[in-house]
């Protein structure tokens, strides 16, 4: 049994190669054993290419081999219908798959349960469940997604340990270490979008791009009621290379001041949204949200802005909390906080989540806390 678990693990080692790439696809791998010996494995590598089984065993036919009487390993189970790719239980039938270990179950009504009875239709044996734990683990913004066609959201801050996201006069830069920050890179590299408000764009001019070695950049999103993002600012100048929208409120972009800066910016790449306003005014999140996600925007990190933190987890939108402590001390009264607003007036309305995970980068803790 060990060493069938080794097996799924290496699926699931491959199948996070996909990250940033495969949206809005699940991570999935897979791994072809045949007499004791690994033949043939491979992964989703892009969205629209090929899924992990056909490329398992296309790797299989590379190297010499015959899939025929083989196992197959798969951290998801087998697509049964047609996509941008053909089914890959057809495929699996069709190399001759004797057994096929499944690790997640896959909730798109398209495919949950009936590509496994599929198999098993045409005589293939499937062993459901697999160190299912560990292959869901790979998938929480999949599995969001397309359930609720609405976003994964996960909200990212760096605070001292006093809980400081800047000092009194507002500096910010940097609160964490250089490890601590690559890190930030990886999540924007695994996030489909991120997004921050015009505060932070305004104080710190950020780029929002991933700069991880073979990484993507992610939709930038920027929630400006006012449309008062500057035409020369990092993110405009962009804006061509790196897809851009500015979230405004509906009647801002009237008149022709408005008319004119919404055309600099489009001529400049960006594209202007407008929204109703929250009843706490500003930008309405959950509007914007449901919009991401009809776009095929499958994950957005929120990065900045402690006044749009606050609405994201006043409107239940966020599913996860990457929360940087630095070791640092800043005080202040005015010192901002991670989360602002209107703030809860009793502790039995608080906020909250289940912690999944610590880890360290160098003095810096990060805690992952899910709902």
């Amino acid at each position: 049994m060990a060493e069938k678990e080794n097996y799924m693990r290496r699926a699931i080692e491959l199948a996070r190669n996909g990250q940033g790439w495969t949206n809005p696809n699940p991570l999935v791998g897979a791994v072809i054993v045949k007499d004791g010996n690994v033949i043939g494995e491979g992964w989703h590598h892009k969205y629209g290419e090929l899924h992990a089984e056909r490329e398992a065993l296309k790797n299989c036919r590379e190297r010499g081999n015959d899939a025929a009487g083989a196992d197959i390993y798969v951290t998801l189970e087998p697509c049964c219908h047609f996509g941008k790719q053909p089914p890959c239980s057809q495929a699996l039938v069709e190399a001759g798959i004797k057994r096929v270990f499944v690790g997640s179950r896959d909730p798109n009504p398209l495919v949950h349960g009936k590509g496994n009875a599929f198999l098993r239709e045409n005589g293939i044996e499937v062993i459901e469940d697999f160190l299912r734990q560990e292959c869901d683990a790979l998938n929480p913004i999949f599995f969001h997604y397309i359930t609720t066609g609405r976003p994964y959201i996960a909200l990212k801050y760096a605070m001292t340990a006093d809980g400081k996201i800047a000092t009194k006069t507002g500096a910010s830069k940097w609160i964490t270490g250089e490890k601590s920050r690559a890190y930030v890179h990886e999540l924007r590299n695994r996030y489909a979008a991120i997004l921050c408000g015009i505060g932070t764009v305004l104080a710190d001019n950020p780029m929002l791009n991933c700069r991880m070695e073979g990484g993507h950049n992610p939709l930038r999103v920027i929630c400006d009621s006012n449309l008062r993002i500057p035409l020369d600012c990092q993110i405009v100048k962009s804006a061509n290379e790196i897809p851009t929208i500015v979230a405004c409120e509906e009647g801002v972009a009237s008149g022709q001041e408005a008319a004119e800066k919404i055309s600099a910016l489009k001529t400049a790449g960006v594209e202007v949204l407008e929204f109703s306003a929250s009843p706490e005014g500003g930008i309405d999140l959950e509007a914007l949200v449901r919009t991401l996600g009809e776009r095929k925007i499958d994950s957005l990190l929120i990065e900045g802005g402690s006044e749009i933190n606050y609405s994201a987890l006043k409107w239940g939108l966020v599913n996860r909390l990457y929360t940087f402590i630095a070791p640092k001390l800043f005080g202040g009264r005015a010192a901002k906080t991670p989360v602002a607003g209107a703030g809860i007036e009793g502790v039995e309305e608080a906020f909250t989540f289940r912690l999944s995970k610590i880890r360290q980068f160098d003095d810096d803790i990060l805690l992952e806390y899910e709902k």
